[in-house]
């Protein structure tokens, strides 16, 4: 399969969010094995102006990736165990980015990250061009739901109530 090109990731995150689902999520570990994840699960995050975003504080050493072009990742740890993996989107100096919260069965971004062994290493990689991590294209799927998106209470009901988690329904 071909990789996502650096054009798809350039999109908004609410429109990148969704078109993520169903395509496939690749690692190469250190020892060489190669494992392929099905998209099943998105969370959009959409600037400085969504109190939801990491962005939403300002430009700072962790958030500085997400004012790159689209099409980076965007790593940060939670809770002190769980690395949580982003896609950035977008285009320089618009910070947004889409969460994947989901990929096979495996639910929760928390678990995404431990399953994919995610760790600070992968901050900043490109994902057209890295051999350790990629998204390969596949047919866009509209059999989705959305939902609110997890764990952002702080961020207050306006932010907290939209609907941008997309949920593959019925994933294989």
């Amino acid at each position: 399969m071909d990789r996502l090109s650096n054009i798809f990731y350039k999109q908004d995150a609410l429109i990148v969010a969704q078109r993520l689902l169903g395509k496939i999520l690749v690692r190469c570990r250190e020892d060489g094995t190669v494992t392929r994840h099905l998209i099943t699960e998105t969370e959009a995050y959409l600037g400085e102006e969504d109190l939801a975003c990491h962005a939403s504080k300002g430009r700072t050493k962790r958030t500085e990736v997400m004012y790159s072009e689209g099409g980076l990742v965007y790593v940060y740890l939670i809770y002190g165990m769980y690395w949580m993996l982003n896609v950035v989107t977008g285009t320089t100096d618009h910070p947004q980015a889409v969460l994947i919260r989901g990929i096979d069965k495996i639910k929760g971004s928390g678990k995404v990250g431990r399953e994919l062994k995610m760790d600070k290493s992968y901050y900043g990689e490109n994902l057209m061009d890295s051999n350790r991590i990629w998204i390969e294209n596949a047919p866009d799927s509209a059999n989705f739901k959305t939902a609110p998106r997890v764990g952002i209470d702080y961020a207050g009901d306006e932010w907290k109530d939209k609907p941008w988690r997309f949920i593959l329904n019925n994933p294989c």
